[in-house]
């Protein structure tokens, strides 16, 4: 089986416990408008390669996985496209490694095409961009709804998750919006953390590259006090919600 992957990185640090193999995955569904990899949204892009391929590349660098209590990240793109390459991946990493394994997606996939992937995933970085159905098409391309099954699964099925919301002022900030995030979070069972990603300009140039128009130019970067505040909204609705659960 081969798998179709955009790059690595060896040394991650953000995306999981510990010292993280990252592998980005090419493709994705979703063209969210503060994307900083839209190269890696062409489904034929990218370079194909095995699993022993892969494990080949994490080899060297395994004891500083094992003694920081890290492992692999598999990410994009949208990995959940191609789940069966990445639950063989998962698998062996497991069977011959013993290590940590973490899928970042956005959730927007269906349960039963992962299944099997989850059976050999430690962990799930879950991106919830946006609980408004409309907005959420208007920043993604794509309607929400799967999304929210898919995190509905994950809590029933008591898999670890870390929830992962991007801060972009005039747009993922408005009160009803992150309560309404907050009560949803709070619902599922098994949310181990939330992350609140303030939103960065970072891959703009990437856009220009490519030579799409990048939409969110006139948006900067949220100050301090306006993550604290959105932390304080969705905190406060994250309990109302556990409440209800």
């Amino acid at each position: 089986m081969k798998g179709r992957i955009h790059s690595i990185e060896t040394f991650g640090t953000v995306d999981g416990p510990g010292i993280r193999f990252v592998l980005f995955m090419q493709g994705c569904a979703l063209q969210c408008r503060f994307c900083h990899n839209p190269d890696t949204w062409d489904t034929s892009g990218g370079r194909q390669v095995t699993v022993d391929d892969i494990l080949q590349e994490i080899e060297p660098y395994l004891p500083y996985y094992r003694a920081s209590g890290g492992g692999i990240t598999v990410t994009g793109g949208e990995p959940t496209l191609q789940a069966p390459f990445v639950a063989e991946l998962f698998k062996a990493c497991k069977e011959r490694y013993g290590l940590h394994t973490a899928l970042d997606s956005s959730g927007f996939c269906e349960t039963s095409h992962a299944a099997e992937l989850m059976r050999y995933t430690d962990l799930v970085l879950l991106d919830l961009k946006q609980m408004n159905r409309e907005k959420h098409q208007w920043l993604t391309t794509q309607p929400n709804e799967r999304i929210i099954a898919f995190a509905q699964w994950l809590s029933v099925r008591r898999q670890p998750m870390w929830i992962r919301h991007v801060l972009i002022p005039g747009v993922t900030d408005h009160g009803a919006d992150l309560q309404a995030l907050g009560e949803f979070v709070g619902r599922l069972a098994s949310v181990e953390k939330l992350e609140l990603l303030p939103y960065h300009r970072m891959g703009v140039y990437k856009w220009q590259q490519l030579g799409r128009e990048y939409t969110l130019n006139d948006v900067q970067a949220p100050t301090e006090r306006e993550v604290a505040r959105a932390k304080g909204i969705i905190e406060d609705a994250r309990e109302r919600g556990s409440l209800l659960a």
